[in-house]
């Protein structure tokens, strides 16, 4: 036997220790063919951001070496997750960037250094990490804030008259970008009188009972606090359709945490969900979501980034609203015997919704809808994406980045704008002024009765 043809002889190099989570099979995939690049709508627009590629691959194999910390460009990242859709040999560049950004925020927590050095009897150690602490220290404030919608929506939402008029006062505004560094450019997103969640109580819950045709709905905060018409949407047309929808208790997706790489506070609430839409899946439901954010998380952040019972099963069993409805041929034919009064709407298709593979789904929907015409404003990024647009040394950017989405929607026949997600929603309406629907709304318009829809 030659020595080619022994087994004994060679060994496979672990060439870094073993980990939870080896990325380095998705690293070794990147041939630096730099397409995640040229599709990176902060690179193109932020010349001191390097860009997917190393933020990505690279940076995975430089931190592995021993002493190398994560460049703090990966702030930089607005997880739009482009990137994945671009990249031809499929490498997991998002699922880096969050770990990669988890991994940095971590090392910024300068506490936690600064008592165990006093715990060591080092004092002045102690000292100077907290000096060289302070400089980020109102960022990750800011950071969590923002973060950490939920939290924040949920206290507004009990005096949504006061949050209202406070959160969009004039020198409100301003003190909150001079302290915060939340940019005072933008109007707060209002909060509804009643959430979705107070409205489905007073309703007494589920309508139709059907143990055949179950949906758990994952409404996510801004259908909750912001906009419920959005959500009650939702339940109208799947009621419509039969189905008995559930809305199991839950918290937020964690999407803006990923985007600020708060993984403790994305996983804490991860555990909840998983636990909660995981036993639905049980009894026989199904997970839809109307916020394409949202069901990206539940389907792929999720799985990659934690380990969960149940995990794997919710993130097989989510869909989006409106493609679960396509799957099940709920609306074969239904649109093209249905009208709806005379209107014209701009559509973006969100980032995320481009990674699900949804970005043509509201035009080919509502093609053969009588009344209704809906256009296409082309496949660039609106620039909010999430938080990144709300932080003060972002906006400018975010609203180059959206340029191109405003001028095309400026220049459709519409002047009522379509989006499936809620902060594109934001941008749509800050750089045009246009009023922006959900696709829901107009299905819930053109199936639904108007006494179901008005109840």
């Amino acid at each position: 036997m030659s020595d080619a043809d022994s087994t004994d002889e060679f060994e496979p190099v672990q060439v870094f220790e073993t980990t939870n989570m080896d990325l380095r099979p998705g690293s070794d995939d990147c041939y630096k063919c730099s397409t995640c690049d040229t599709s990176c709508p902060v690179a193109e627009v932020d010349d001191e951001f390097p860009g997917p590629k190393f933020q990505g691959p690279e940076q995975w194999r430089l931190k592995r070496k021993e002493g190398h910390d994560i460049d703090d460009s990966i702030k930089g990242c607005s997880n739009c997750m482009r990137c994945d859709d671009a990249c031809p040999s499929s490498v997991p560049l998002s699922q880096m960037h969050n770990t990669a950004r988890g991994e940095y925020v971590e090392s910024q927590r300068f506490g936690r250094e600064a008592l165990a050095a006093l715990r060591r009897g080092e004092p002045r150690e102690a000292l100077s990490i907290v000096r060289d602490g302070r400089e980020g220290f109102v960022e990750r404030v800011r950071n969590r804030v923002l973060a950490n919608y939920r939290a924040s929506a949920w206290l507004a939402s009990k005096v949504p008259w006061l949050a209202n008029r406070a959160m969009n006062f004039g020198p409100a505004r301003w003190l909150m970008e001079e302290t915060l560094g939340v940019t005072k450019e933008r109007e707060f997103p209002e909060f509804a009188d009643q959430t979705f969640r107070e409205w489905w109580v007073e309703r007494g819950g589920a309508h139709v009972e059907n143990p055949d045709k179950q949906v758990a709905y994952f409404h996510g905060c801004y259908s909750n606090f912001n906009t419920p018409e959005v959500a009650k949407a939702m339940v109208h047309v799947f009621e419509e359709f039969g189905y008995e929808v559930l809305v199991p208790p839950q918290k937020c997706s964690g999407t803006p945490m990923f985007a600020n790489g708060m993984l403790t506070d994305a996983r804490r609430h991860a555990v909840t969900n998983v636990e909660n839409l995981a036993a639905a899946i049980e009894n026989g439901a199904d997970i839809v979501a109307s916020c394409t954010s949202c069901s990206m998380a539940l389907r792929q952040e999720y799985p990659e980034l934690f380990d969960l019972d149940g995990i794997d099963s919710v993130a097989a069993h989510t869909y989006e609203a409106v493609e679960y409805l396509r799957l099940h041929e709920d609306l074969e034919g239904a649109l093209a015997e249905a009208e709806v009064d005379a209107s014209e709407f701009a559509y973006h298709a969100p980032c995320h919704a481009r990674n699900q593979g949804l970005d043509r789904q509201a035009i080919e929907l509502f093609a053969d809808l009588d009344g209704a015409t809906v256009e296409d404003v082309g496949d660039s990024c609106s620039g909010i994406s999430g938080t990144y647009g709300w932080k003060e040394e972002k906006y400018d950017y975010s609203m180059e980045i959206g340029e191109e989405m405003f001028e095309h929607m400026e220049s459709a026949t519409g002047e009522t704008g379509m989006t499936e997600c809620p902060t594109c929603a934001m941008q749509m309406e800050h750089g045009t002024g246009y009023e922006i629907r959900h696709p829901l709304e107009l299905l819930e318009g053109a199936l639904v009765d108007d006494t179901v829809s008005s109840a």
